[in-house]
């Protein structure tokens, strides 16, 4: 990865409008590969840099393939720059915070295998971490190769969604670059994901032309183990990046209310037309969802699952509001306590 320029990176007008004259002079753009605990990797114009960051940033609030600004002979980060895309899910616990996954992805390859592993309420909610990112999903169907009836999981995954785009395929085949070839071209990031064991480091192999270890599933719950343990940017030979990530046993969602209805179109538009603004979609007089079910043009299943993510997102996002509530007042009081420990 030597003589990048920052075009191939995935740099445009988006990035350097944040710049001022003097930044533009004095540092250096580079784009994030890989977050340790004390330090970043990242790649520029100039090189890979290993670089530590600036008092007032943390790893926590950088991402893989957030583009930032270095001062390369210093080894320091000194600012990240806005990002155009974020993917982020709510903690396990909502303890308050989101977890940062990948920033500035164009598109999220939802990766799922044609056996035990395939889950339509989990898919559901990769796609709402997507639409609310405003990231392009596409789901990818491993082992559609060793499936009975590749036919039902296919229409299973195209049911979740309008124009949704779902390739089955088989992750060790030799036309993978091929396919995939439409979201991975010069300039654009994908981000690989799913659950252990569905064939991701493969397909990252496939892409990227790299050498990543991968391990067998377990036969009795077609699950993996951990083969990808932290989340990298790969350059991949048709010009775009890929993100690989490990896989990931929580999904909670939080402050993605726009994701959820974006997932669930034909529930939320319905929504608007029911007699009572906050129906419950229940058993409200007026109701229309209820009137779509009845009607056979809703699955009720599926509003059960819009219902779950809707409470859970509410829930979660009110822990945020809360837990950003807190650190401003504890803000507020050692500013106030340095104030008056300076008199």
């Amino acid at each position: 990865m030597t003589n990048l320029t920052r075009d191939a990176l995935g740099w445009s007008p988006f990035y350097m409008s944040q710049l001022d004259i003097e930044e533009l002079e004095s540092l250096t753009p580079a784009r994030i590969t890989t977050v340790h605990r004390d330090r970043v990797n990242a790649l520029s114009e100039i090189g890979p840099l290993e670089l530590t960051l600036d008092p007032g940033i943390t790893t926590a609030a950088v991402a893989v393939g957030d583009w930032v600004l270095a001062a390369p002979t210093q080894h320091r980060l000194t600012r990240v720059l806005e990002r155009k895309t974020e993917l982020s899910r709510g903690t396990e616990y909502h303890t308050g915070d989101k977890q940062l996954i990948a920033a500035n992805l164009d598109t999220l390859f939802i990766t799922t295998s044609c056996n035990n592993d395939f889950n339509v309420a989990r898919l559901e909610r990769y796609l709402a971490l997507a639409h609310d990112a405003l990231i392009t999903p596409v789901i990818l169907l491993t082992k559609a190769d060793q499936a009975e009836v590749p036919d039902d999981y296919i229409d299973q995954a195209r049911g979740l969604g309008r124009d949704l785009e779902v390739l089955a395929l088989n992750a060790k085949g030799d036309d993978i670059p091929a396919l995939l070839s439409p979201w991975c071209g010069a300039g654009q990031t994908v981000a690989l994901t799913g659950s252990s064991g569905v064939g991701k480091t493969t397909l990252a192999n496939a892409l990227t032309g790299g050498q990543a270890l991968t391990q067998d599933i377990r036969e009795d719950d077609a699950r993996g183990r951990h083969t990808t343990t932290g989340r990298s940017l790969h350059q991949i030979p048709a010009g775009g990046w890929l993100i690989d990530t490990p896989g990931m046993r929580g999904l909670g969602v939080a402050d993605v209310a726009y994701g959820i209805d974006a997932t669930f179109p034909e529930i939320s538009e319905l929504a608007t037309q029911c007699k009572f603004r906050d129906c419950e979609h229940e058993s409200e007089p007026g109701c229309a969802v209820q009137a779509a079910i009845a009607a056979g043009q809703i699955d009720p299943e599926r509003l059960r699952r819009f219902k779950k993510l809707k409470r859970e997102n509410l829930h979660a996002t009110e822990t945020i509001a809360q837990a950003r509530e807190r650190h401003r007042q504890f803000g507020k009081k050692v500013k106030a306590a340095m104030k008056k420990k300076g008199r």
